[in-house]
């Protein structure tokens, strides 16, 4: 590490990060990985959509409990990254902040993990997950969590020498909770995840996150 920083918004910064981010150790990619899915609970045949699948990590493993998963995202990088990884599964280059190019109730589930802190239209990308659910389909929207984010954490990696640290939005709990209620999600529940030993060993350096809040996971049901 050089020391040198750049900031840059979050396309330029996943298009960069794409071919190494699964290898890239991450606190909150671990927590997630553990949580989130779980979390929602995808069933056998359900067509599920992960709205902002990035490598692909969780298709694999809806594909794995026997879920049709489809897969969107912003990135070209990344969606080269998912299709190497989930030949099989259908995905789309799409940006969750502009009008989703599915029909009304279209999906059984929607999973929108760990990118959250990026988006500008927050309430708009909540009504199209709405939207192309189901009534009375699930949403699991996952964020690394705010008191993280309030701290001066940031999503961020190294390559040649100098960091790089992804645009985002200083949004807290309430916002969160209160974007997905109001756009016709409910009953809704969170959950804050803390850092734990098992964190530590996954992730040794995150040990310094030990008790302390790491992802927030919203579940909630369609209207």
């Amino acid at each position: 590490m050089t020391g040198q920083v750049r900031r840059v918004d979050p396309l330029e910064g996943y298009e960069r990060w794409a071919a190494t981010y699964d290898a890239t150790s991450n606190p909150v990619v671990s927590m997630d990985g553990r949580h989130s899915l779980r979390v929602l609970s995808v069933e056998t045949g359900e067509l599920v959509l992960d709205a902002g699948c990035g490598t692909g990590r969780n298709l694999a493993r809806m594909l794995e409990e026997g879920a049709r998963p489809v897969g969107i995202d912003f990135s070209p990088a990344m969606l080269r990254s998912a299709h190497r990884r989930v030949p099989e599964v259908p995905l789309a280059a799409a940006d969750l902040q502009s009008p989703l190019p599915f029909r009304d109730a279209t999906f059984d589930a929607v999973l929108c993990s760990l990118v959250g802190e990026h988006l500008a239209r927050l309430e708009f990308v909540l009504e199209e997950l709405r939207r192309v659910l189901k009534p009375g389909g699930r949403l699991v929207f996952s964020v690394y969590h705010p008191d993280m984010a309030a701290a001066g954490v940031e999503a961020n990696f190294e390559q040649d020498g100098i960091e790089y640290r992804l645009a985002s939005f200083d949004y807290s709990v309430t916002d969160y909770v209160y974007a997905v209620s109001g756009a016709g999600f409910a009953p809704l529940v969170y959950r804050e995840f803390v850092g734990d030993s098992q964190l530590a060993e996954d992730v040794p350096e995150a040990s310094k996150y030990l008790g302390k809040p790491v992802l927030l996971v919203i579940a909630a049901l369609a209207e």
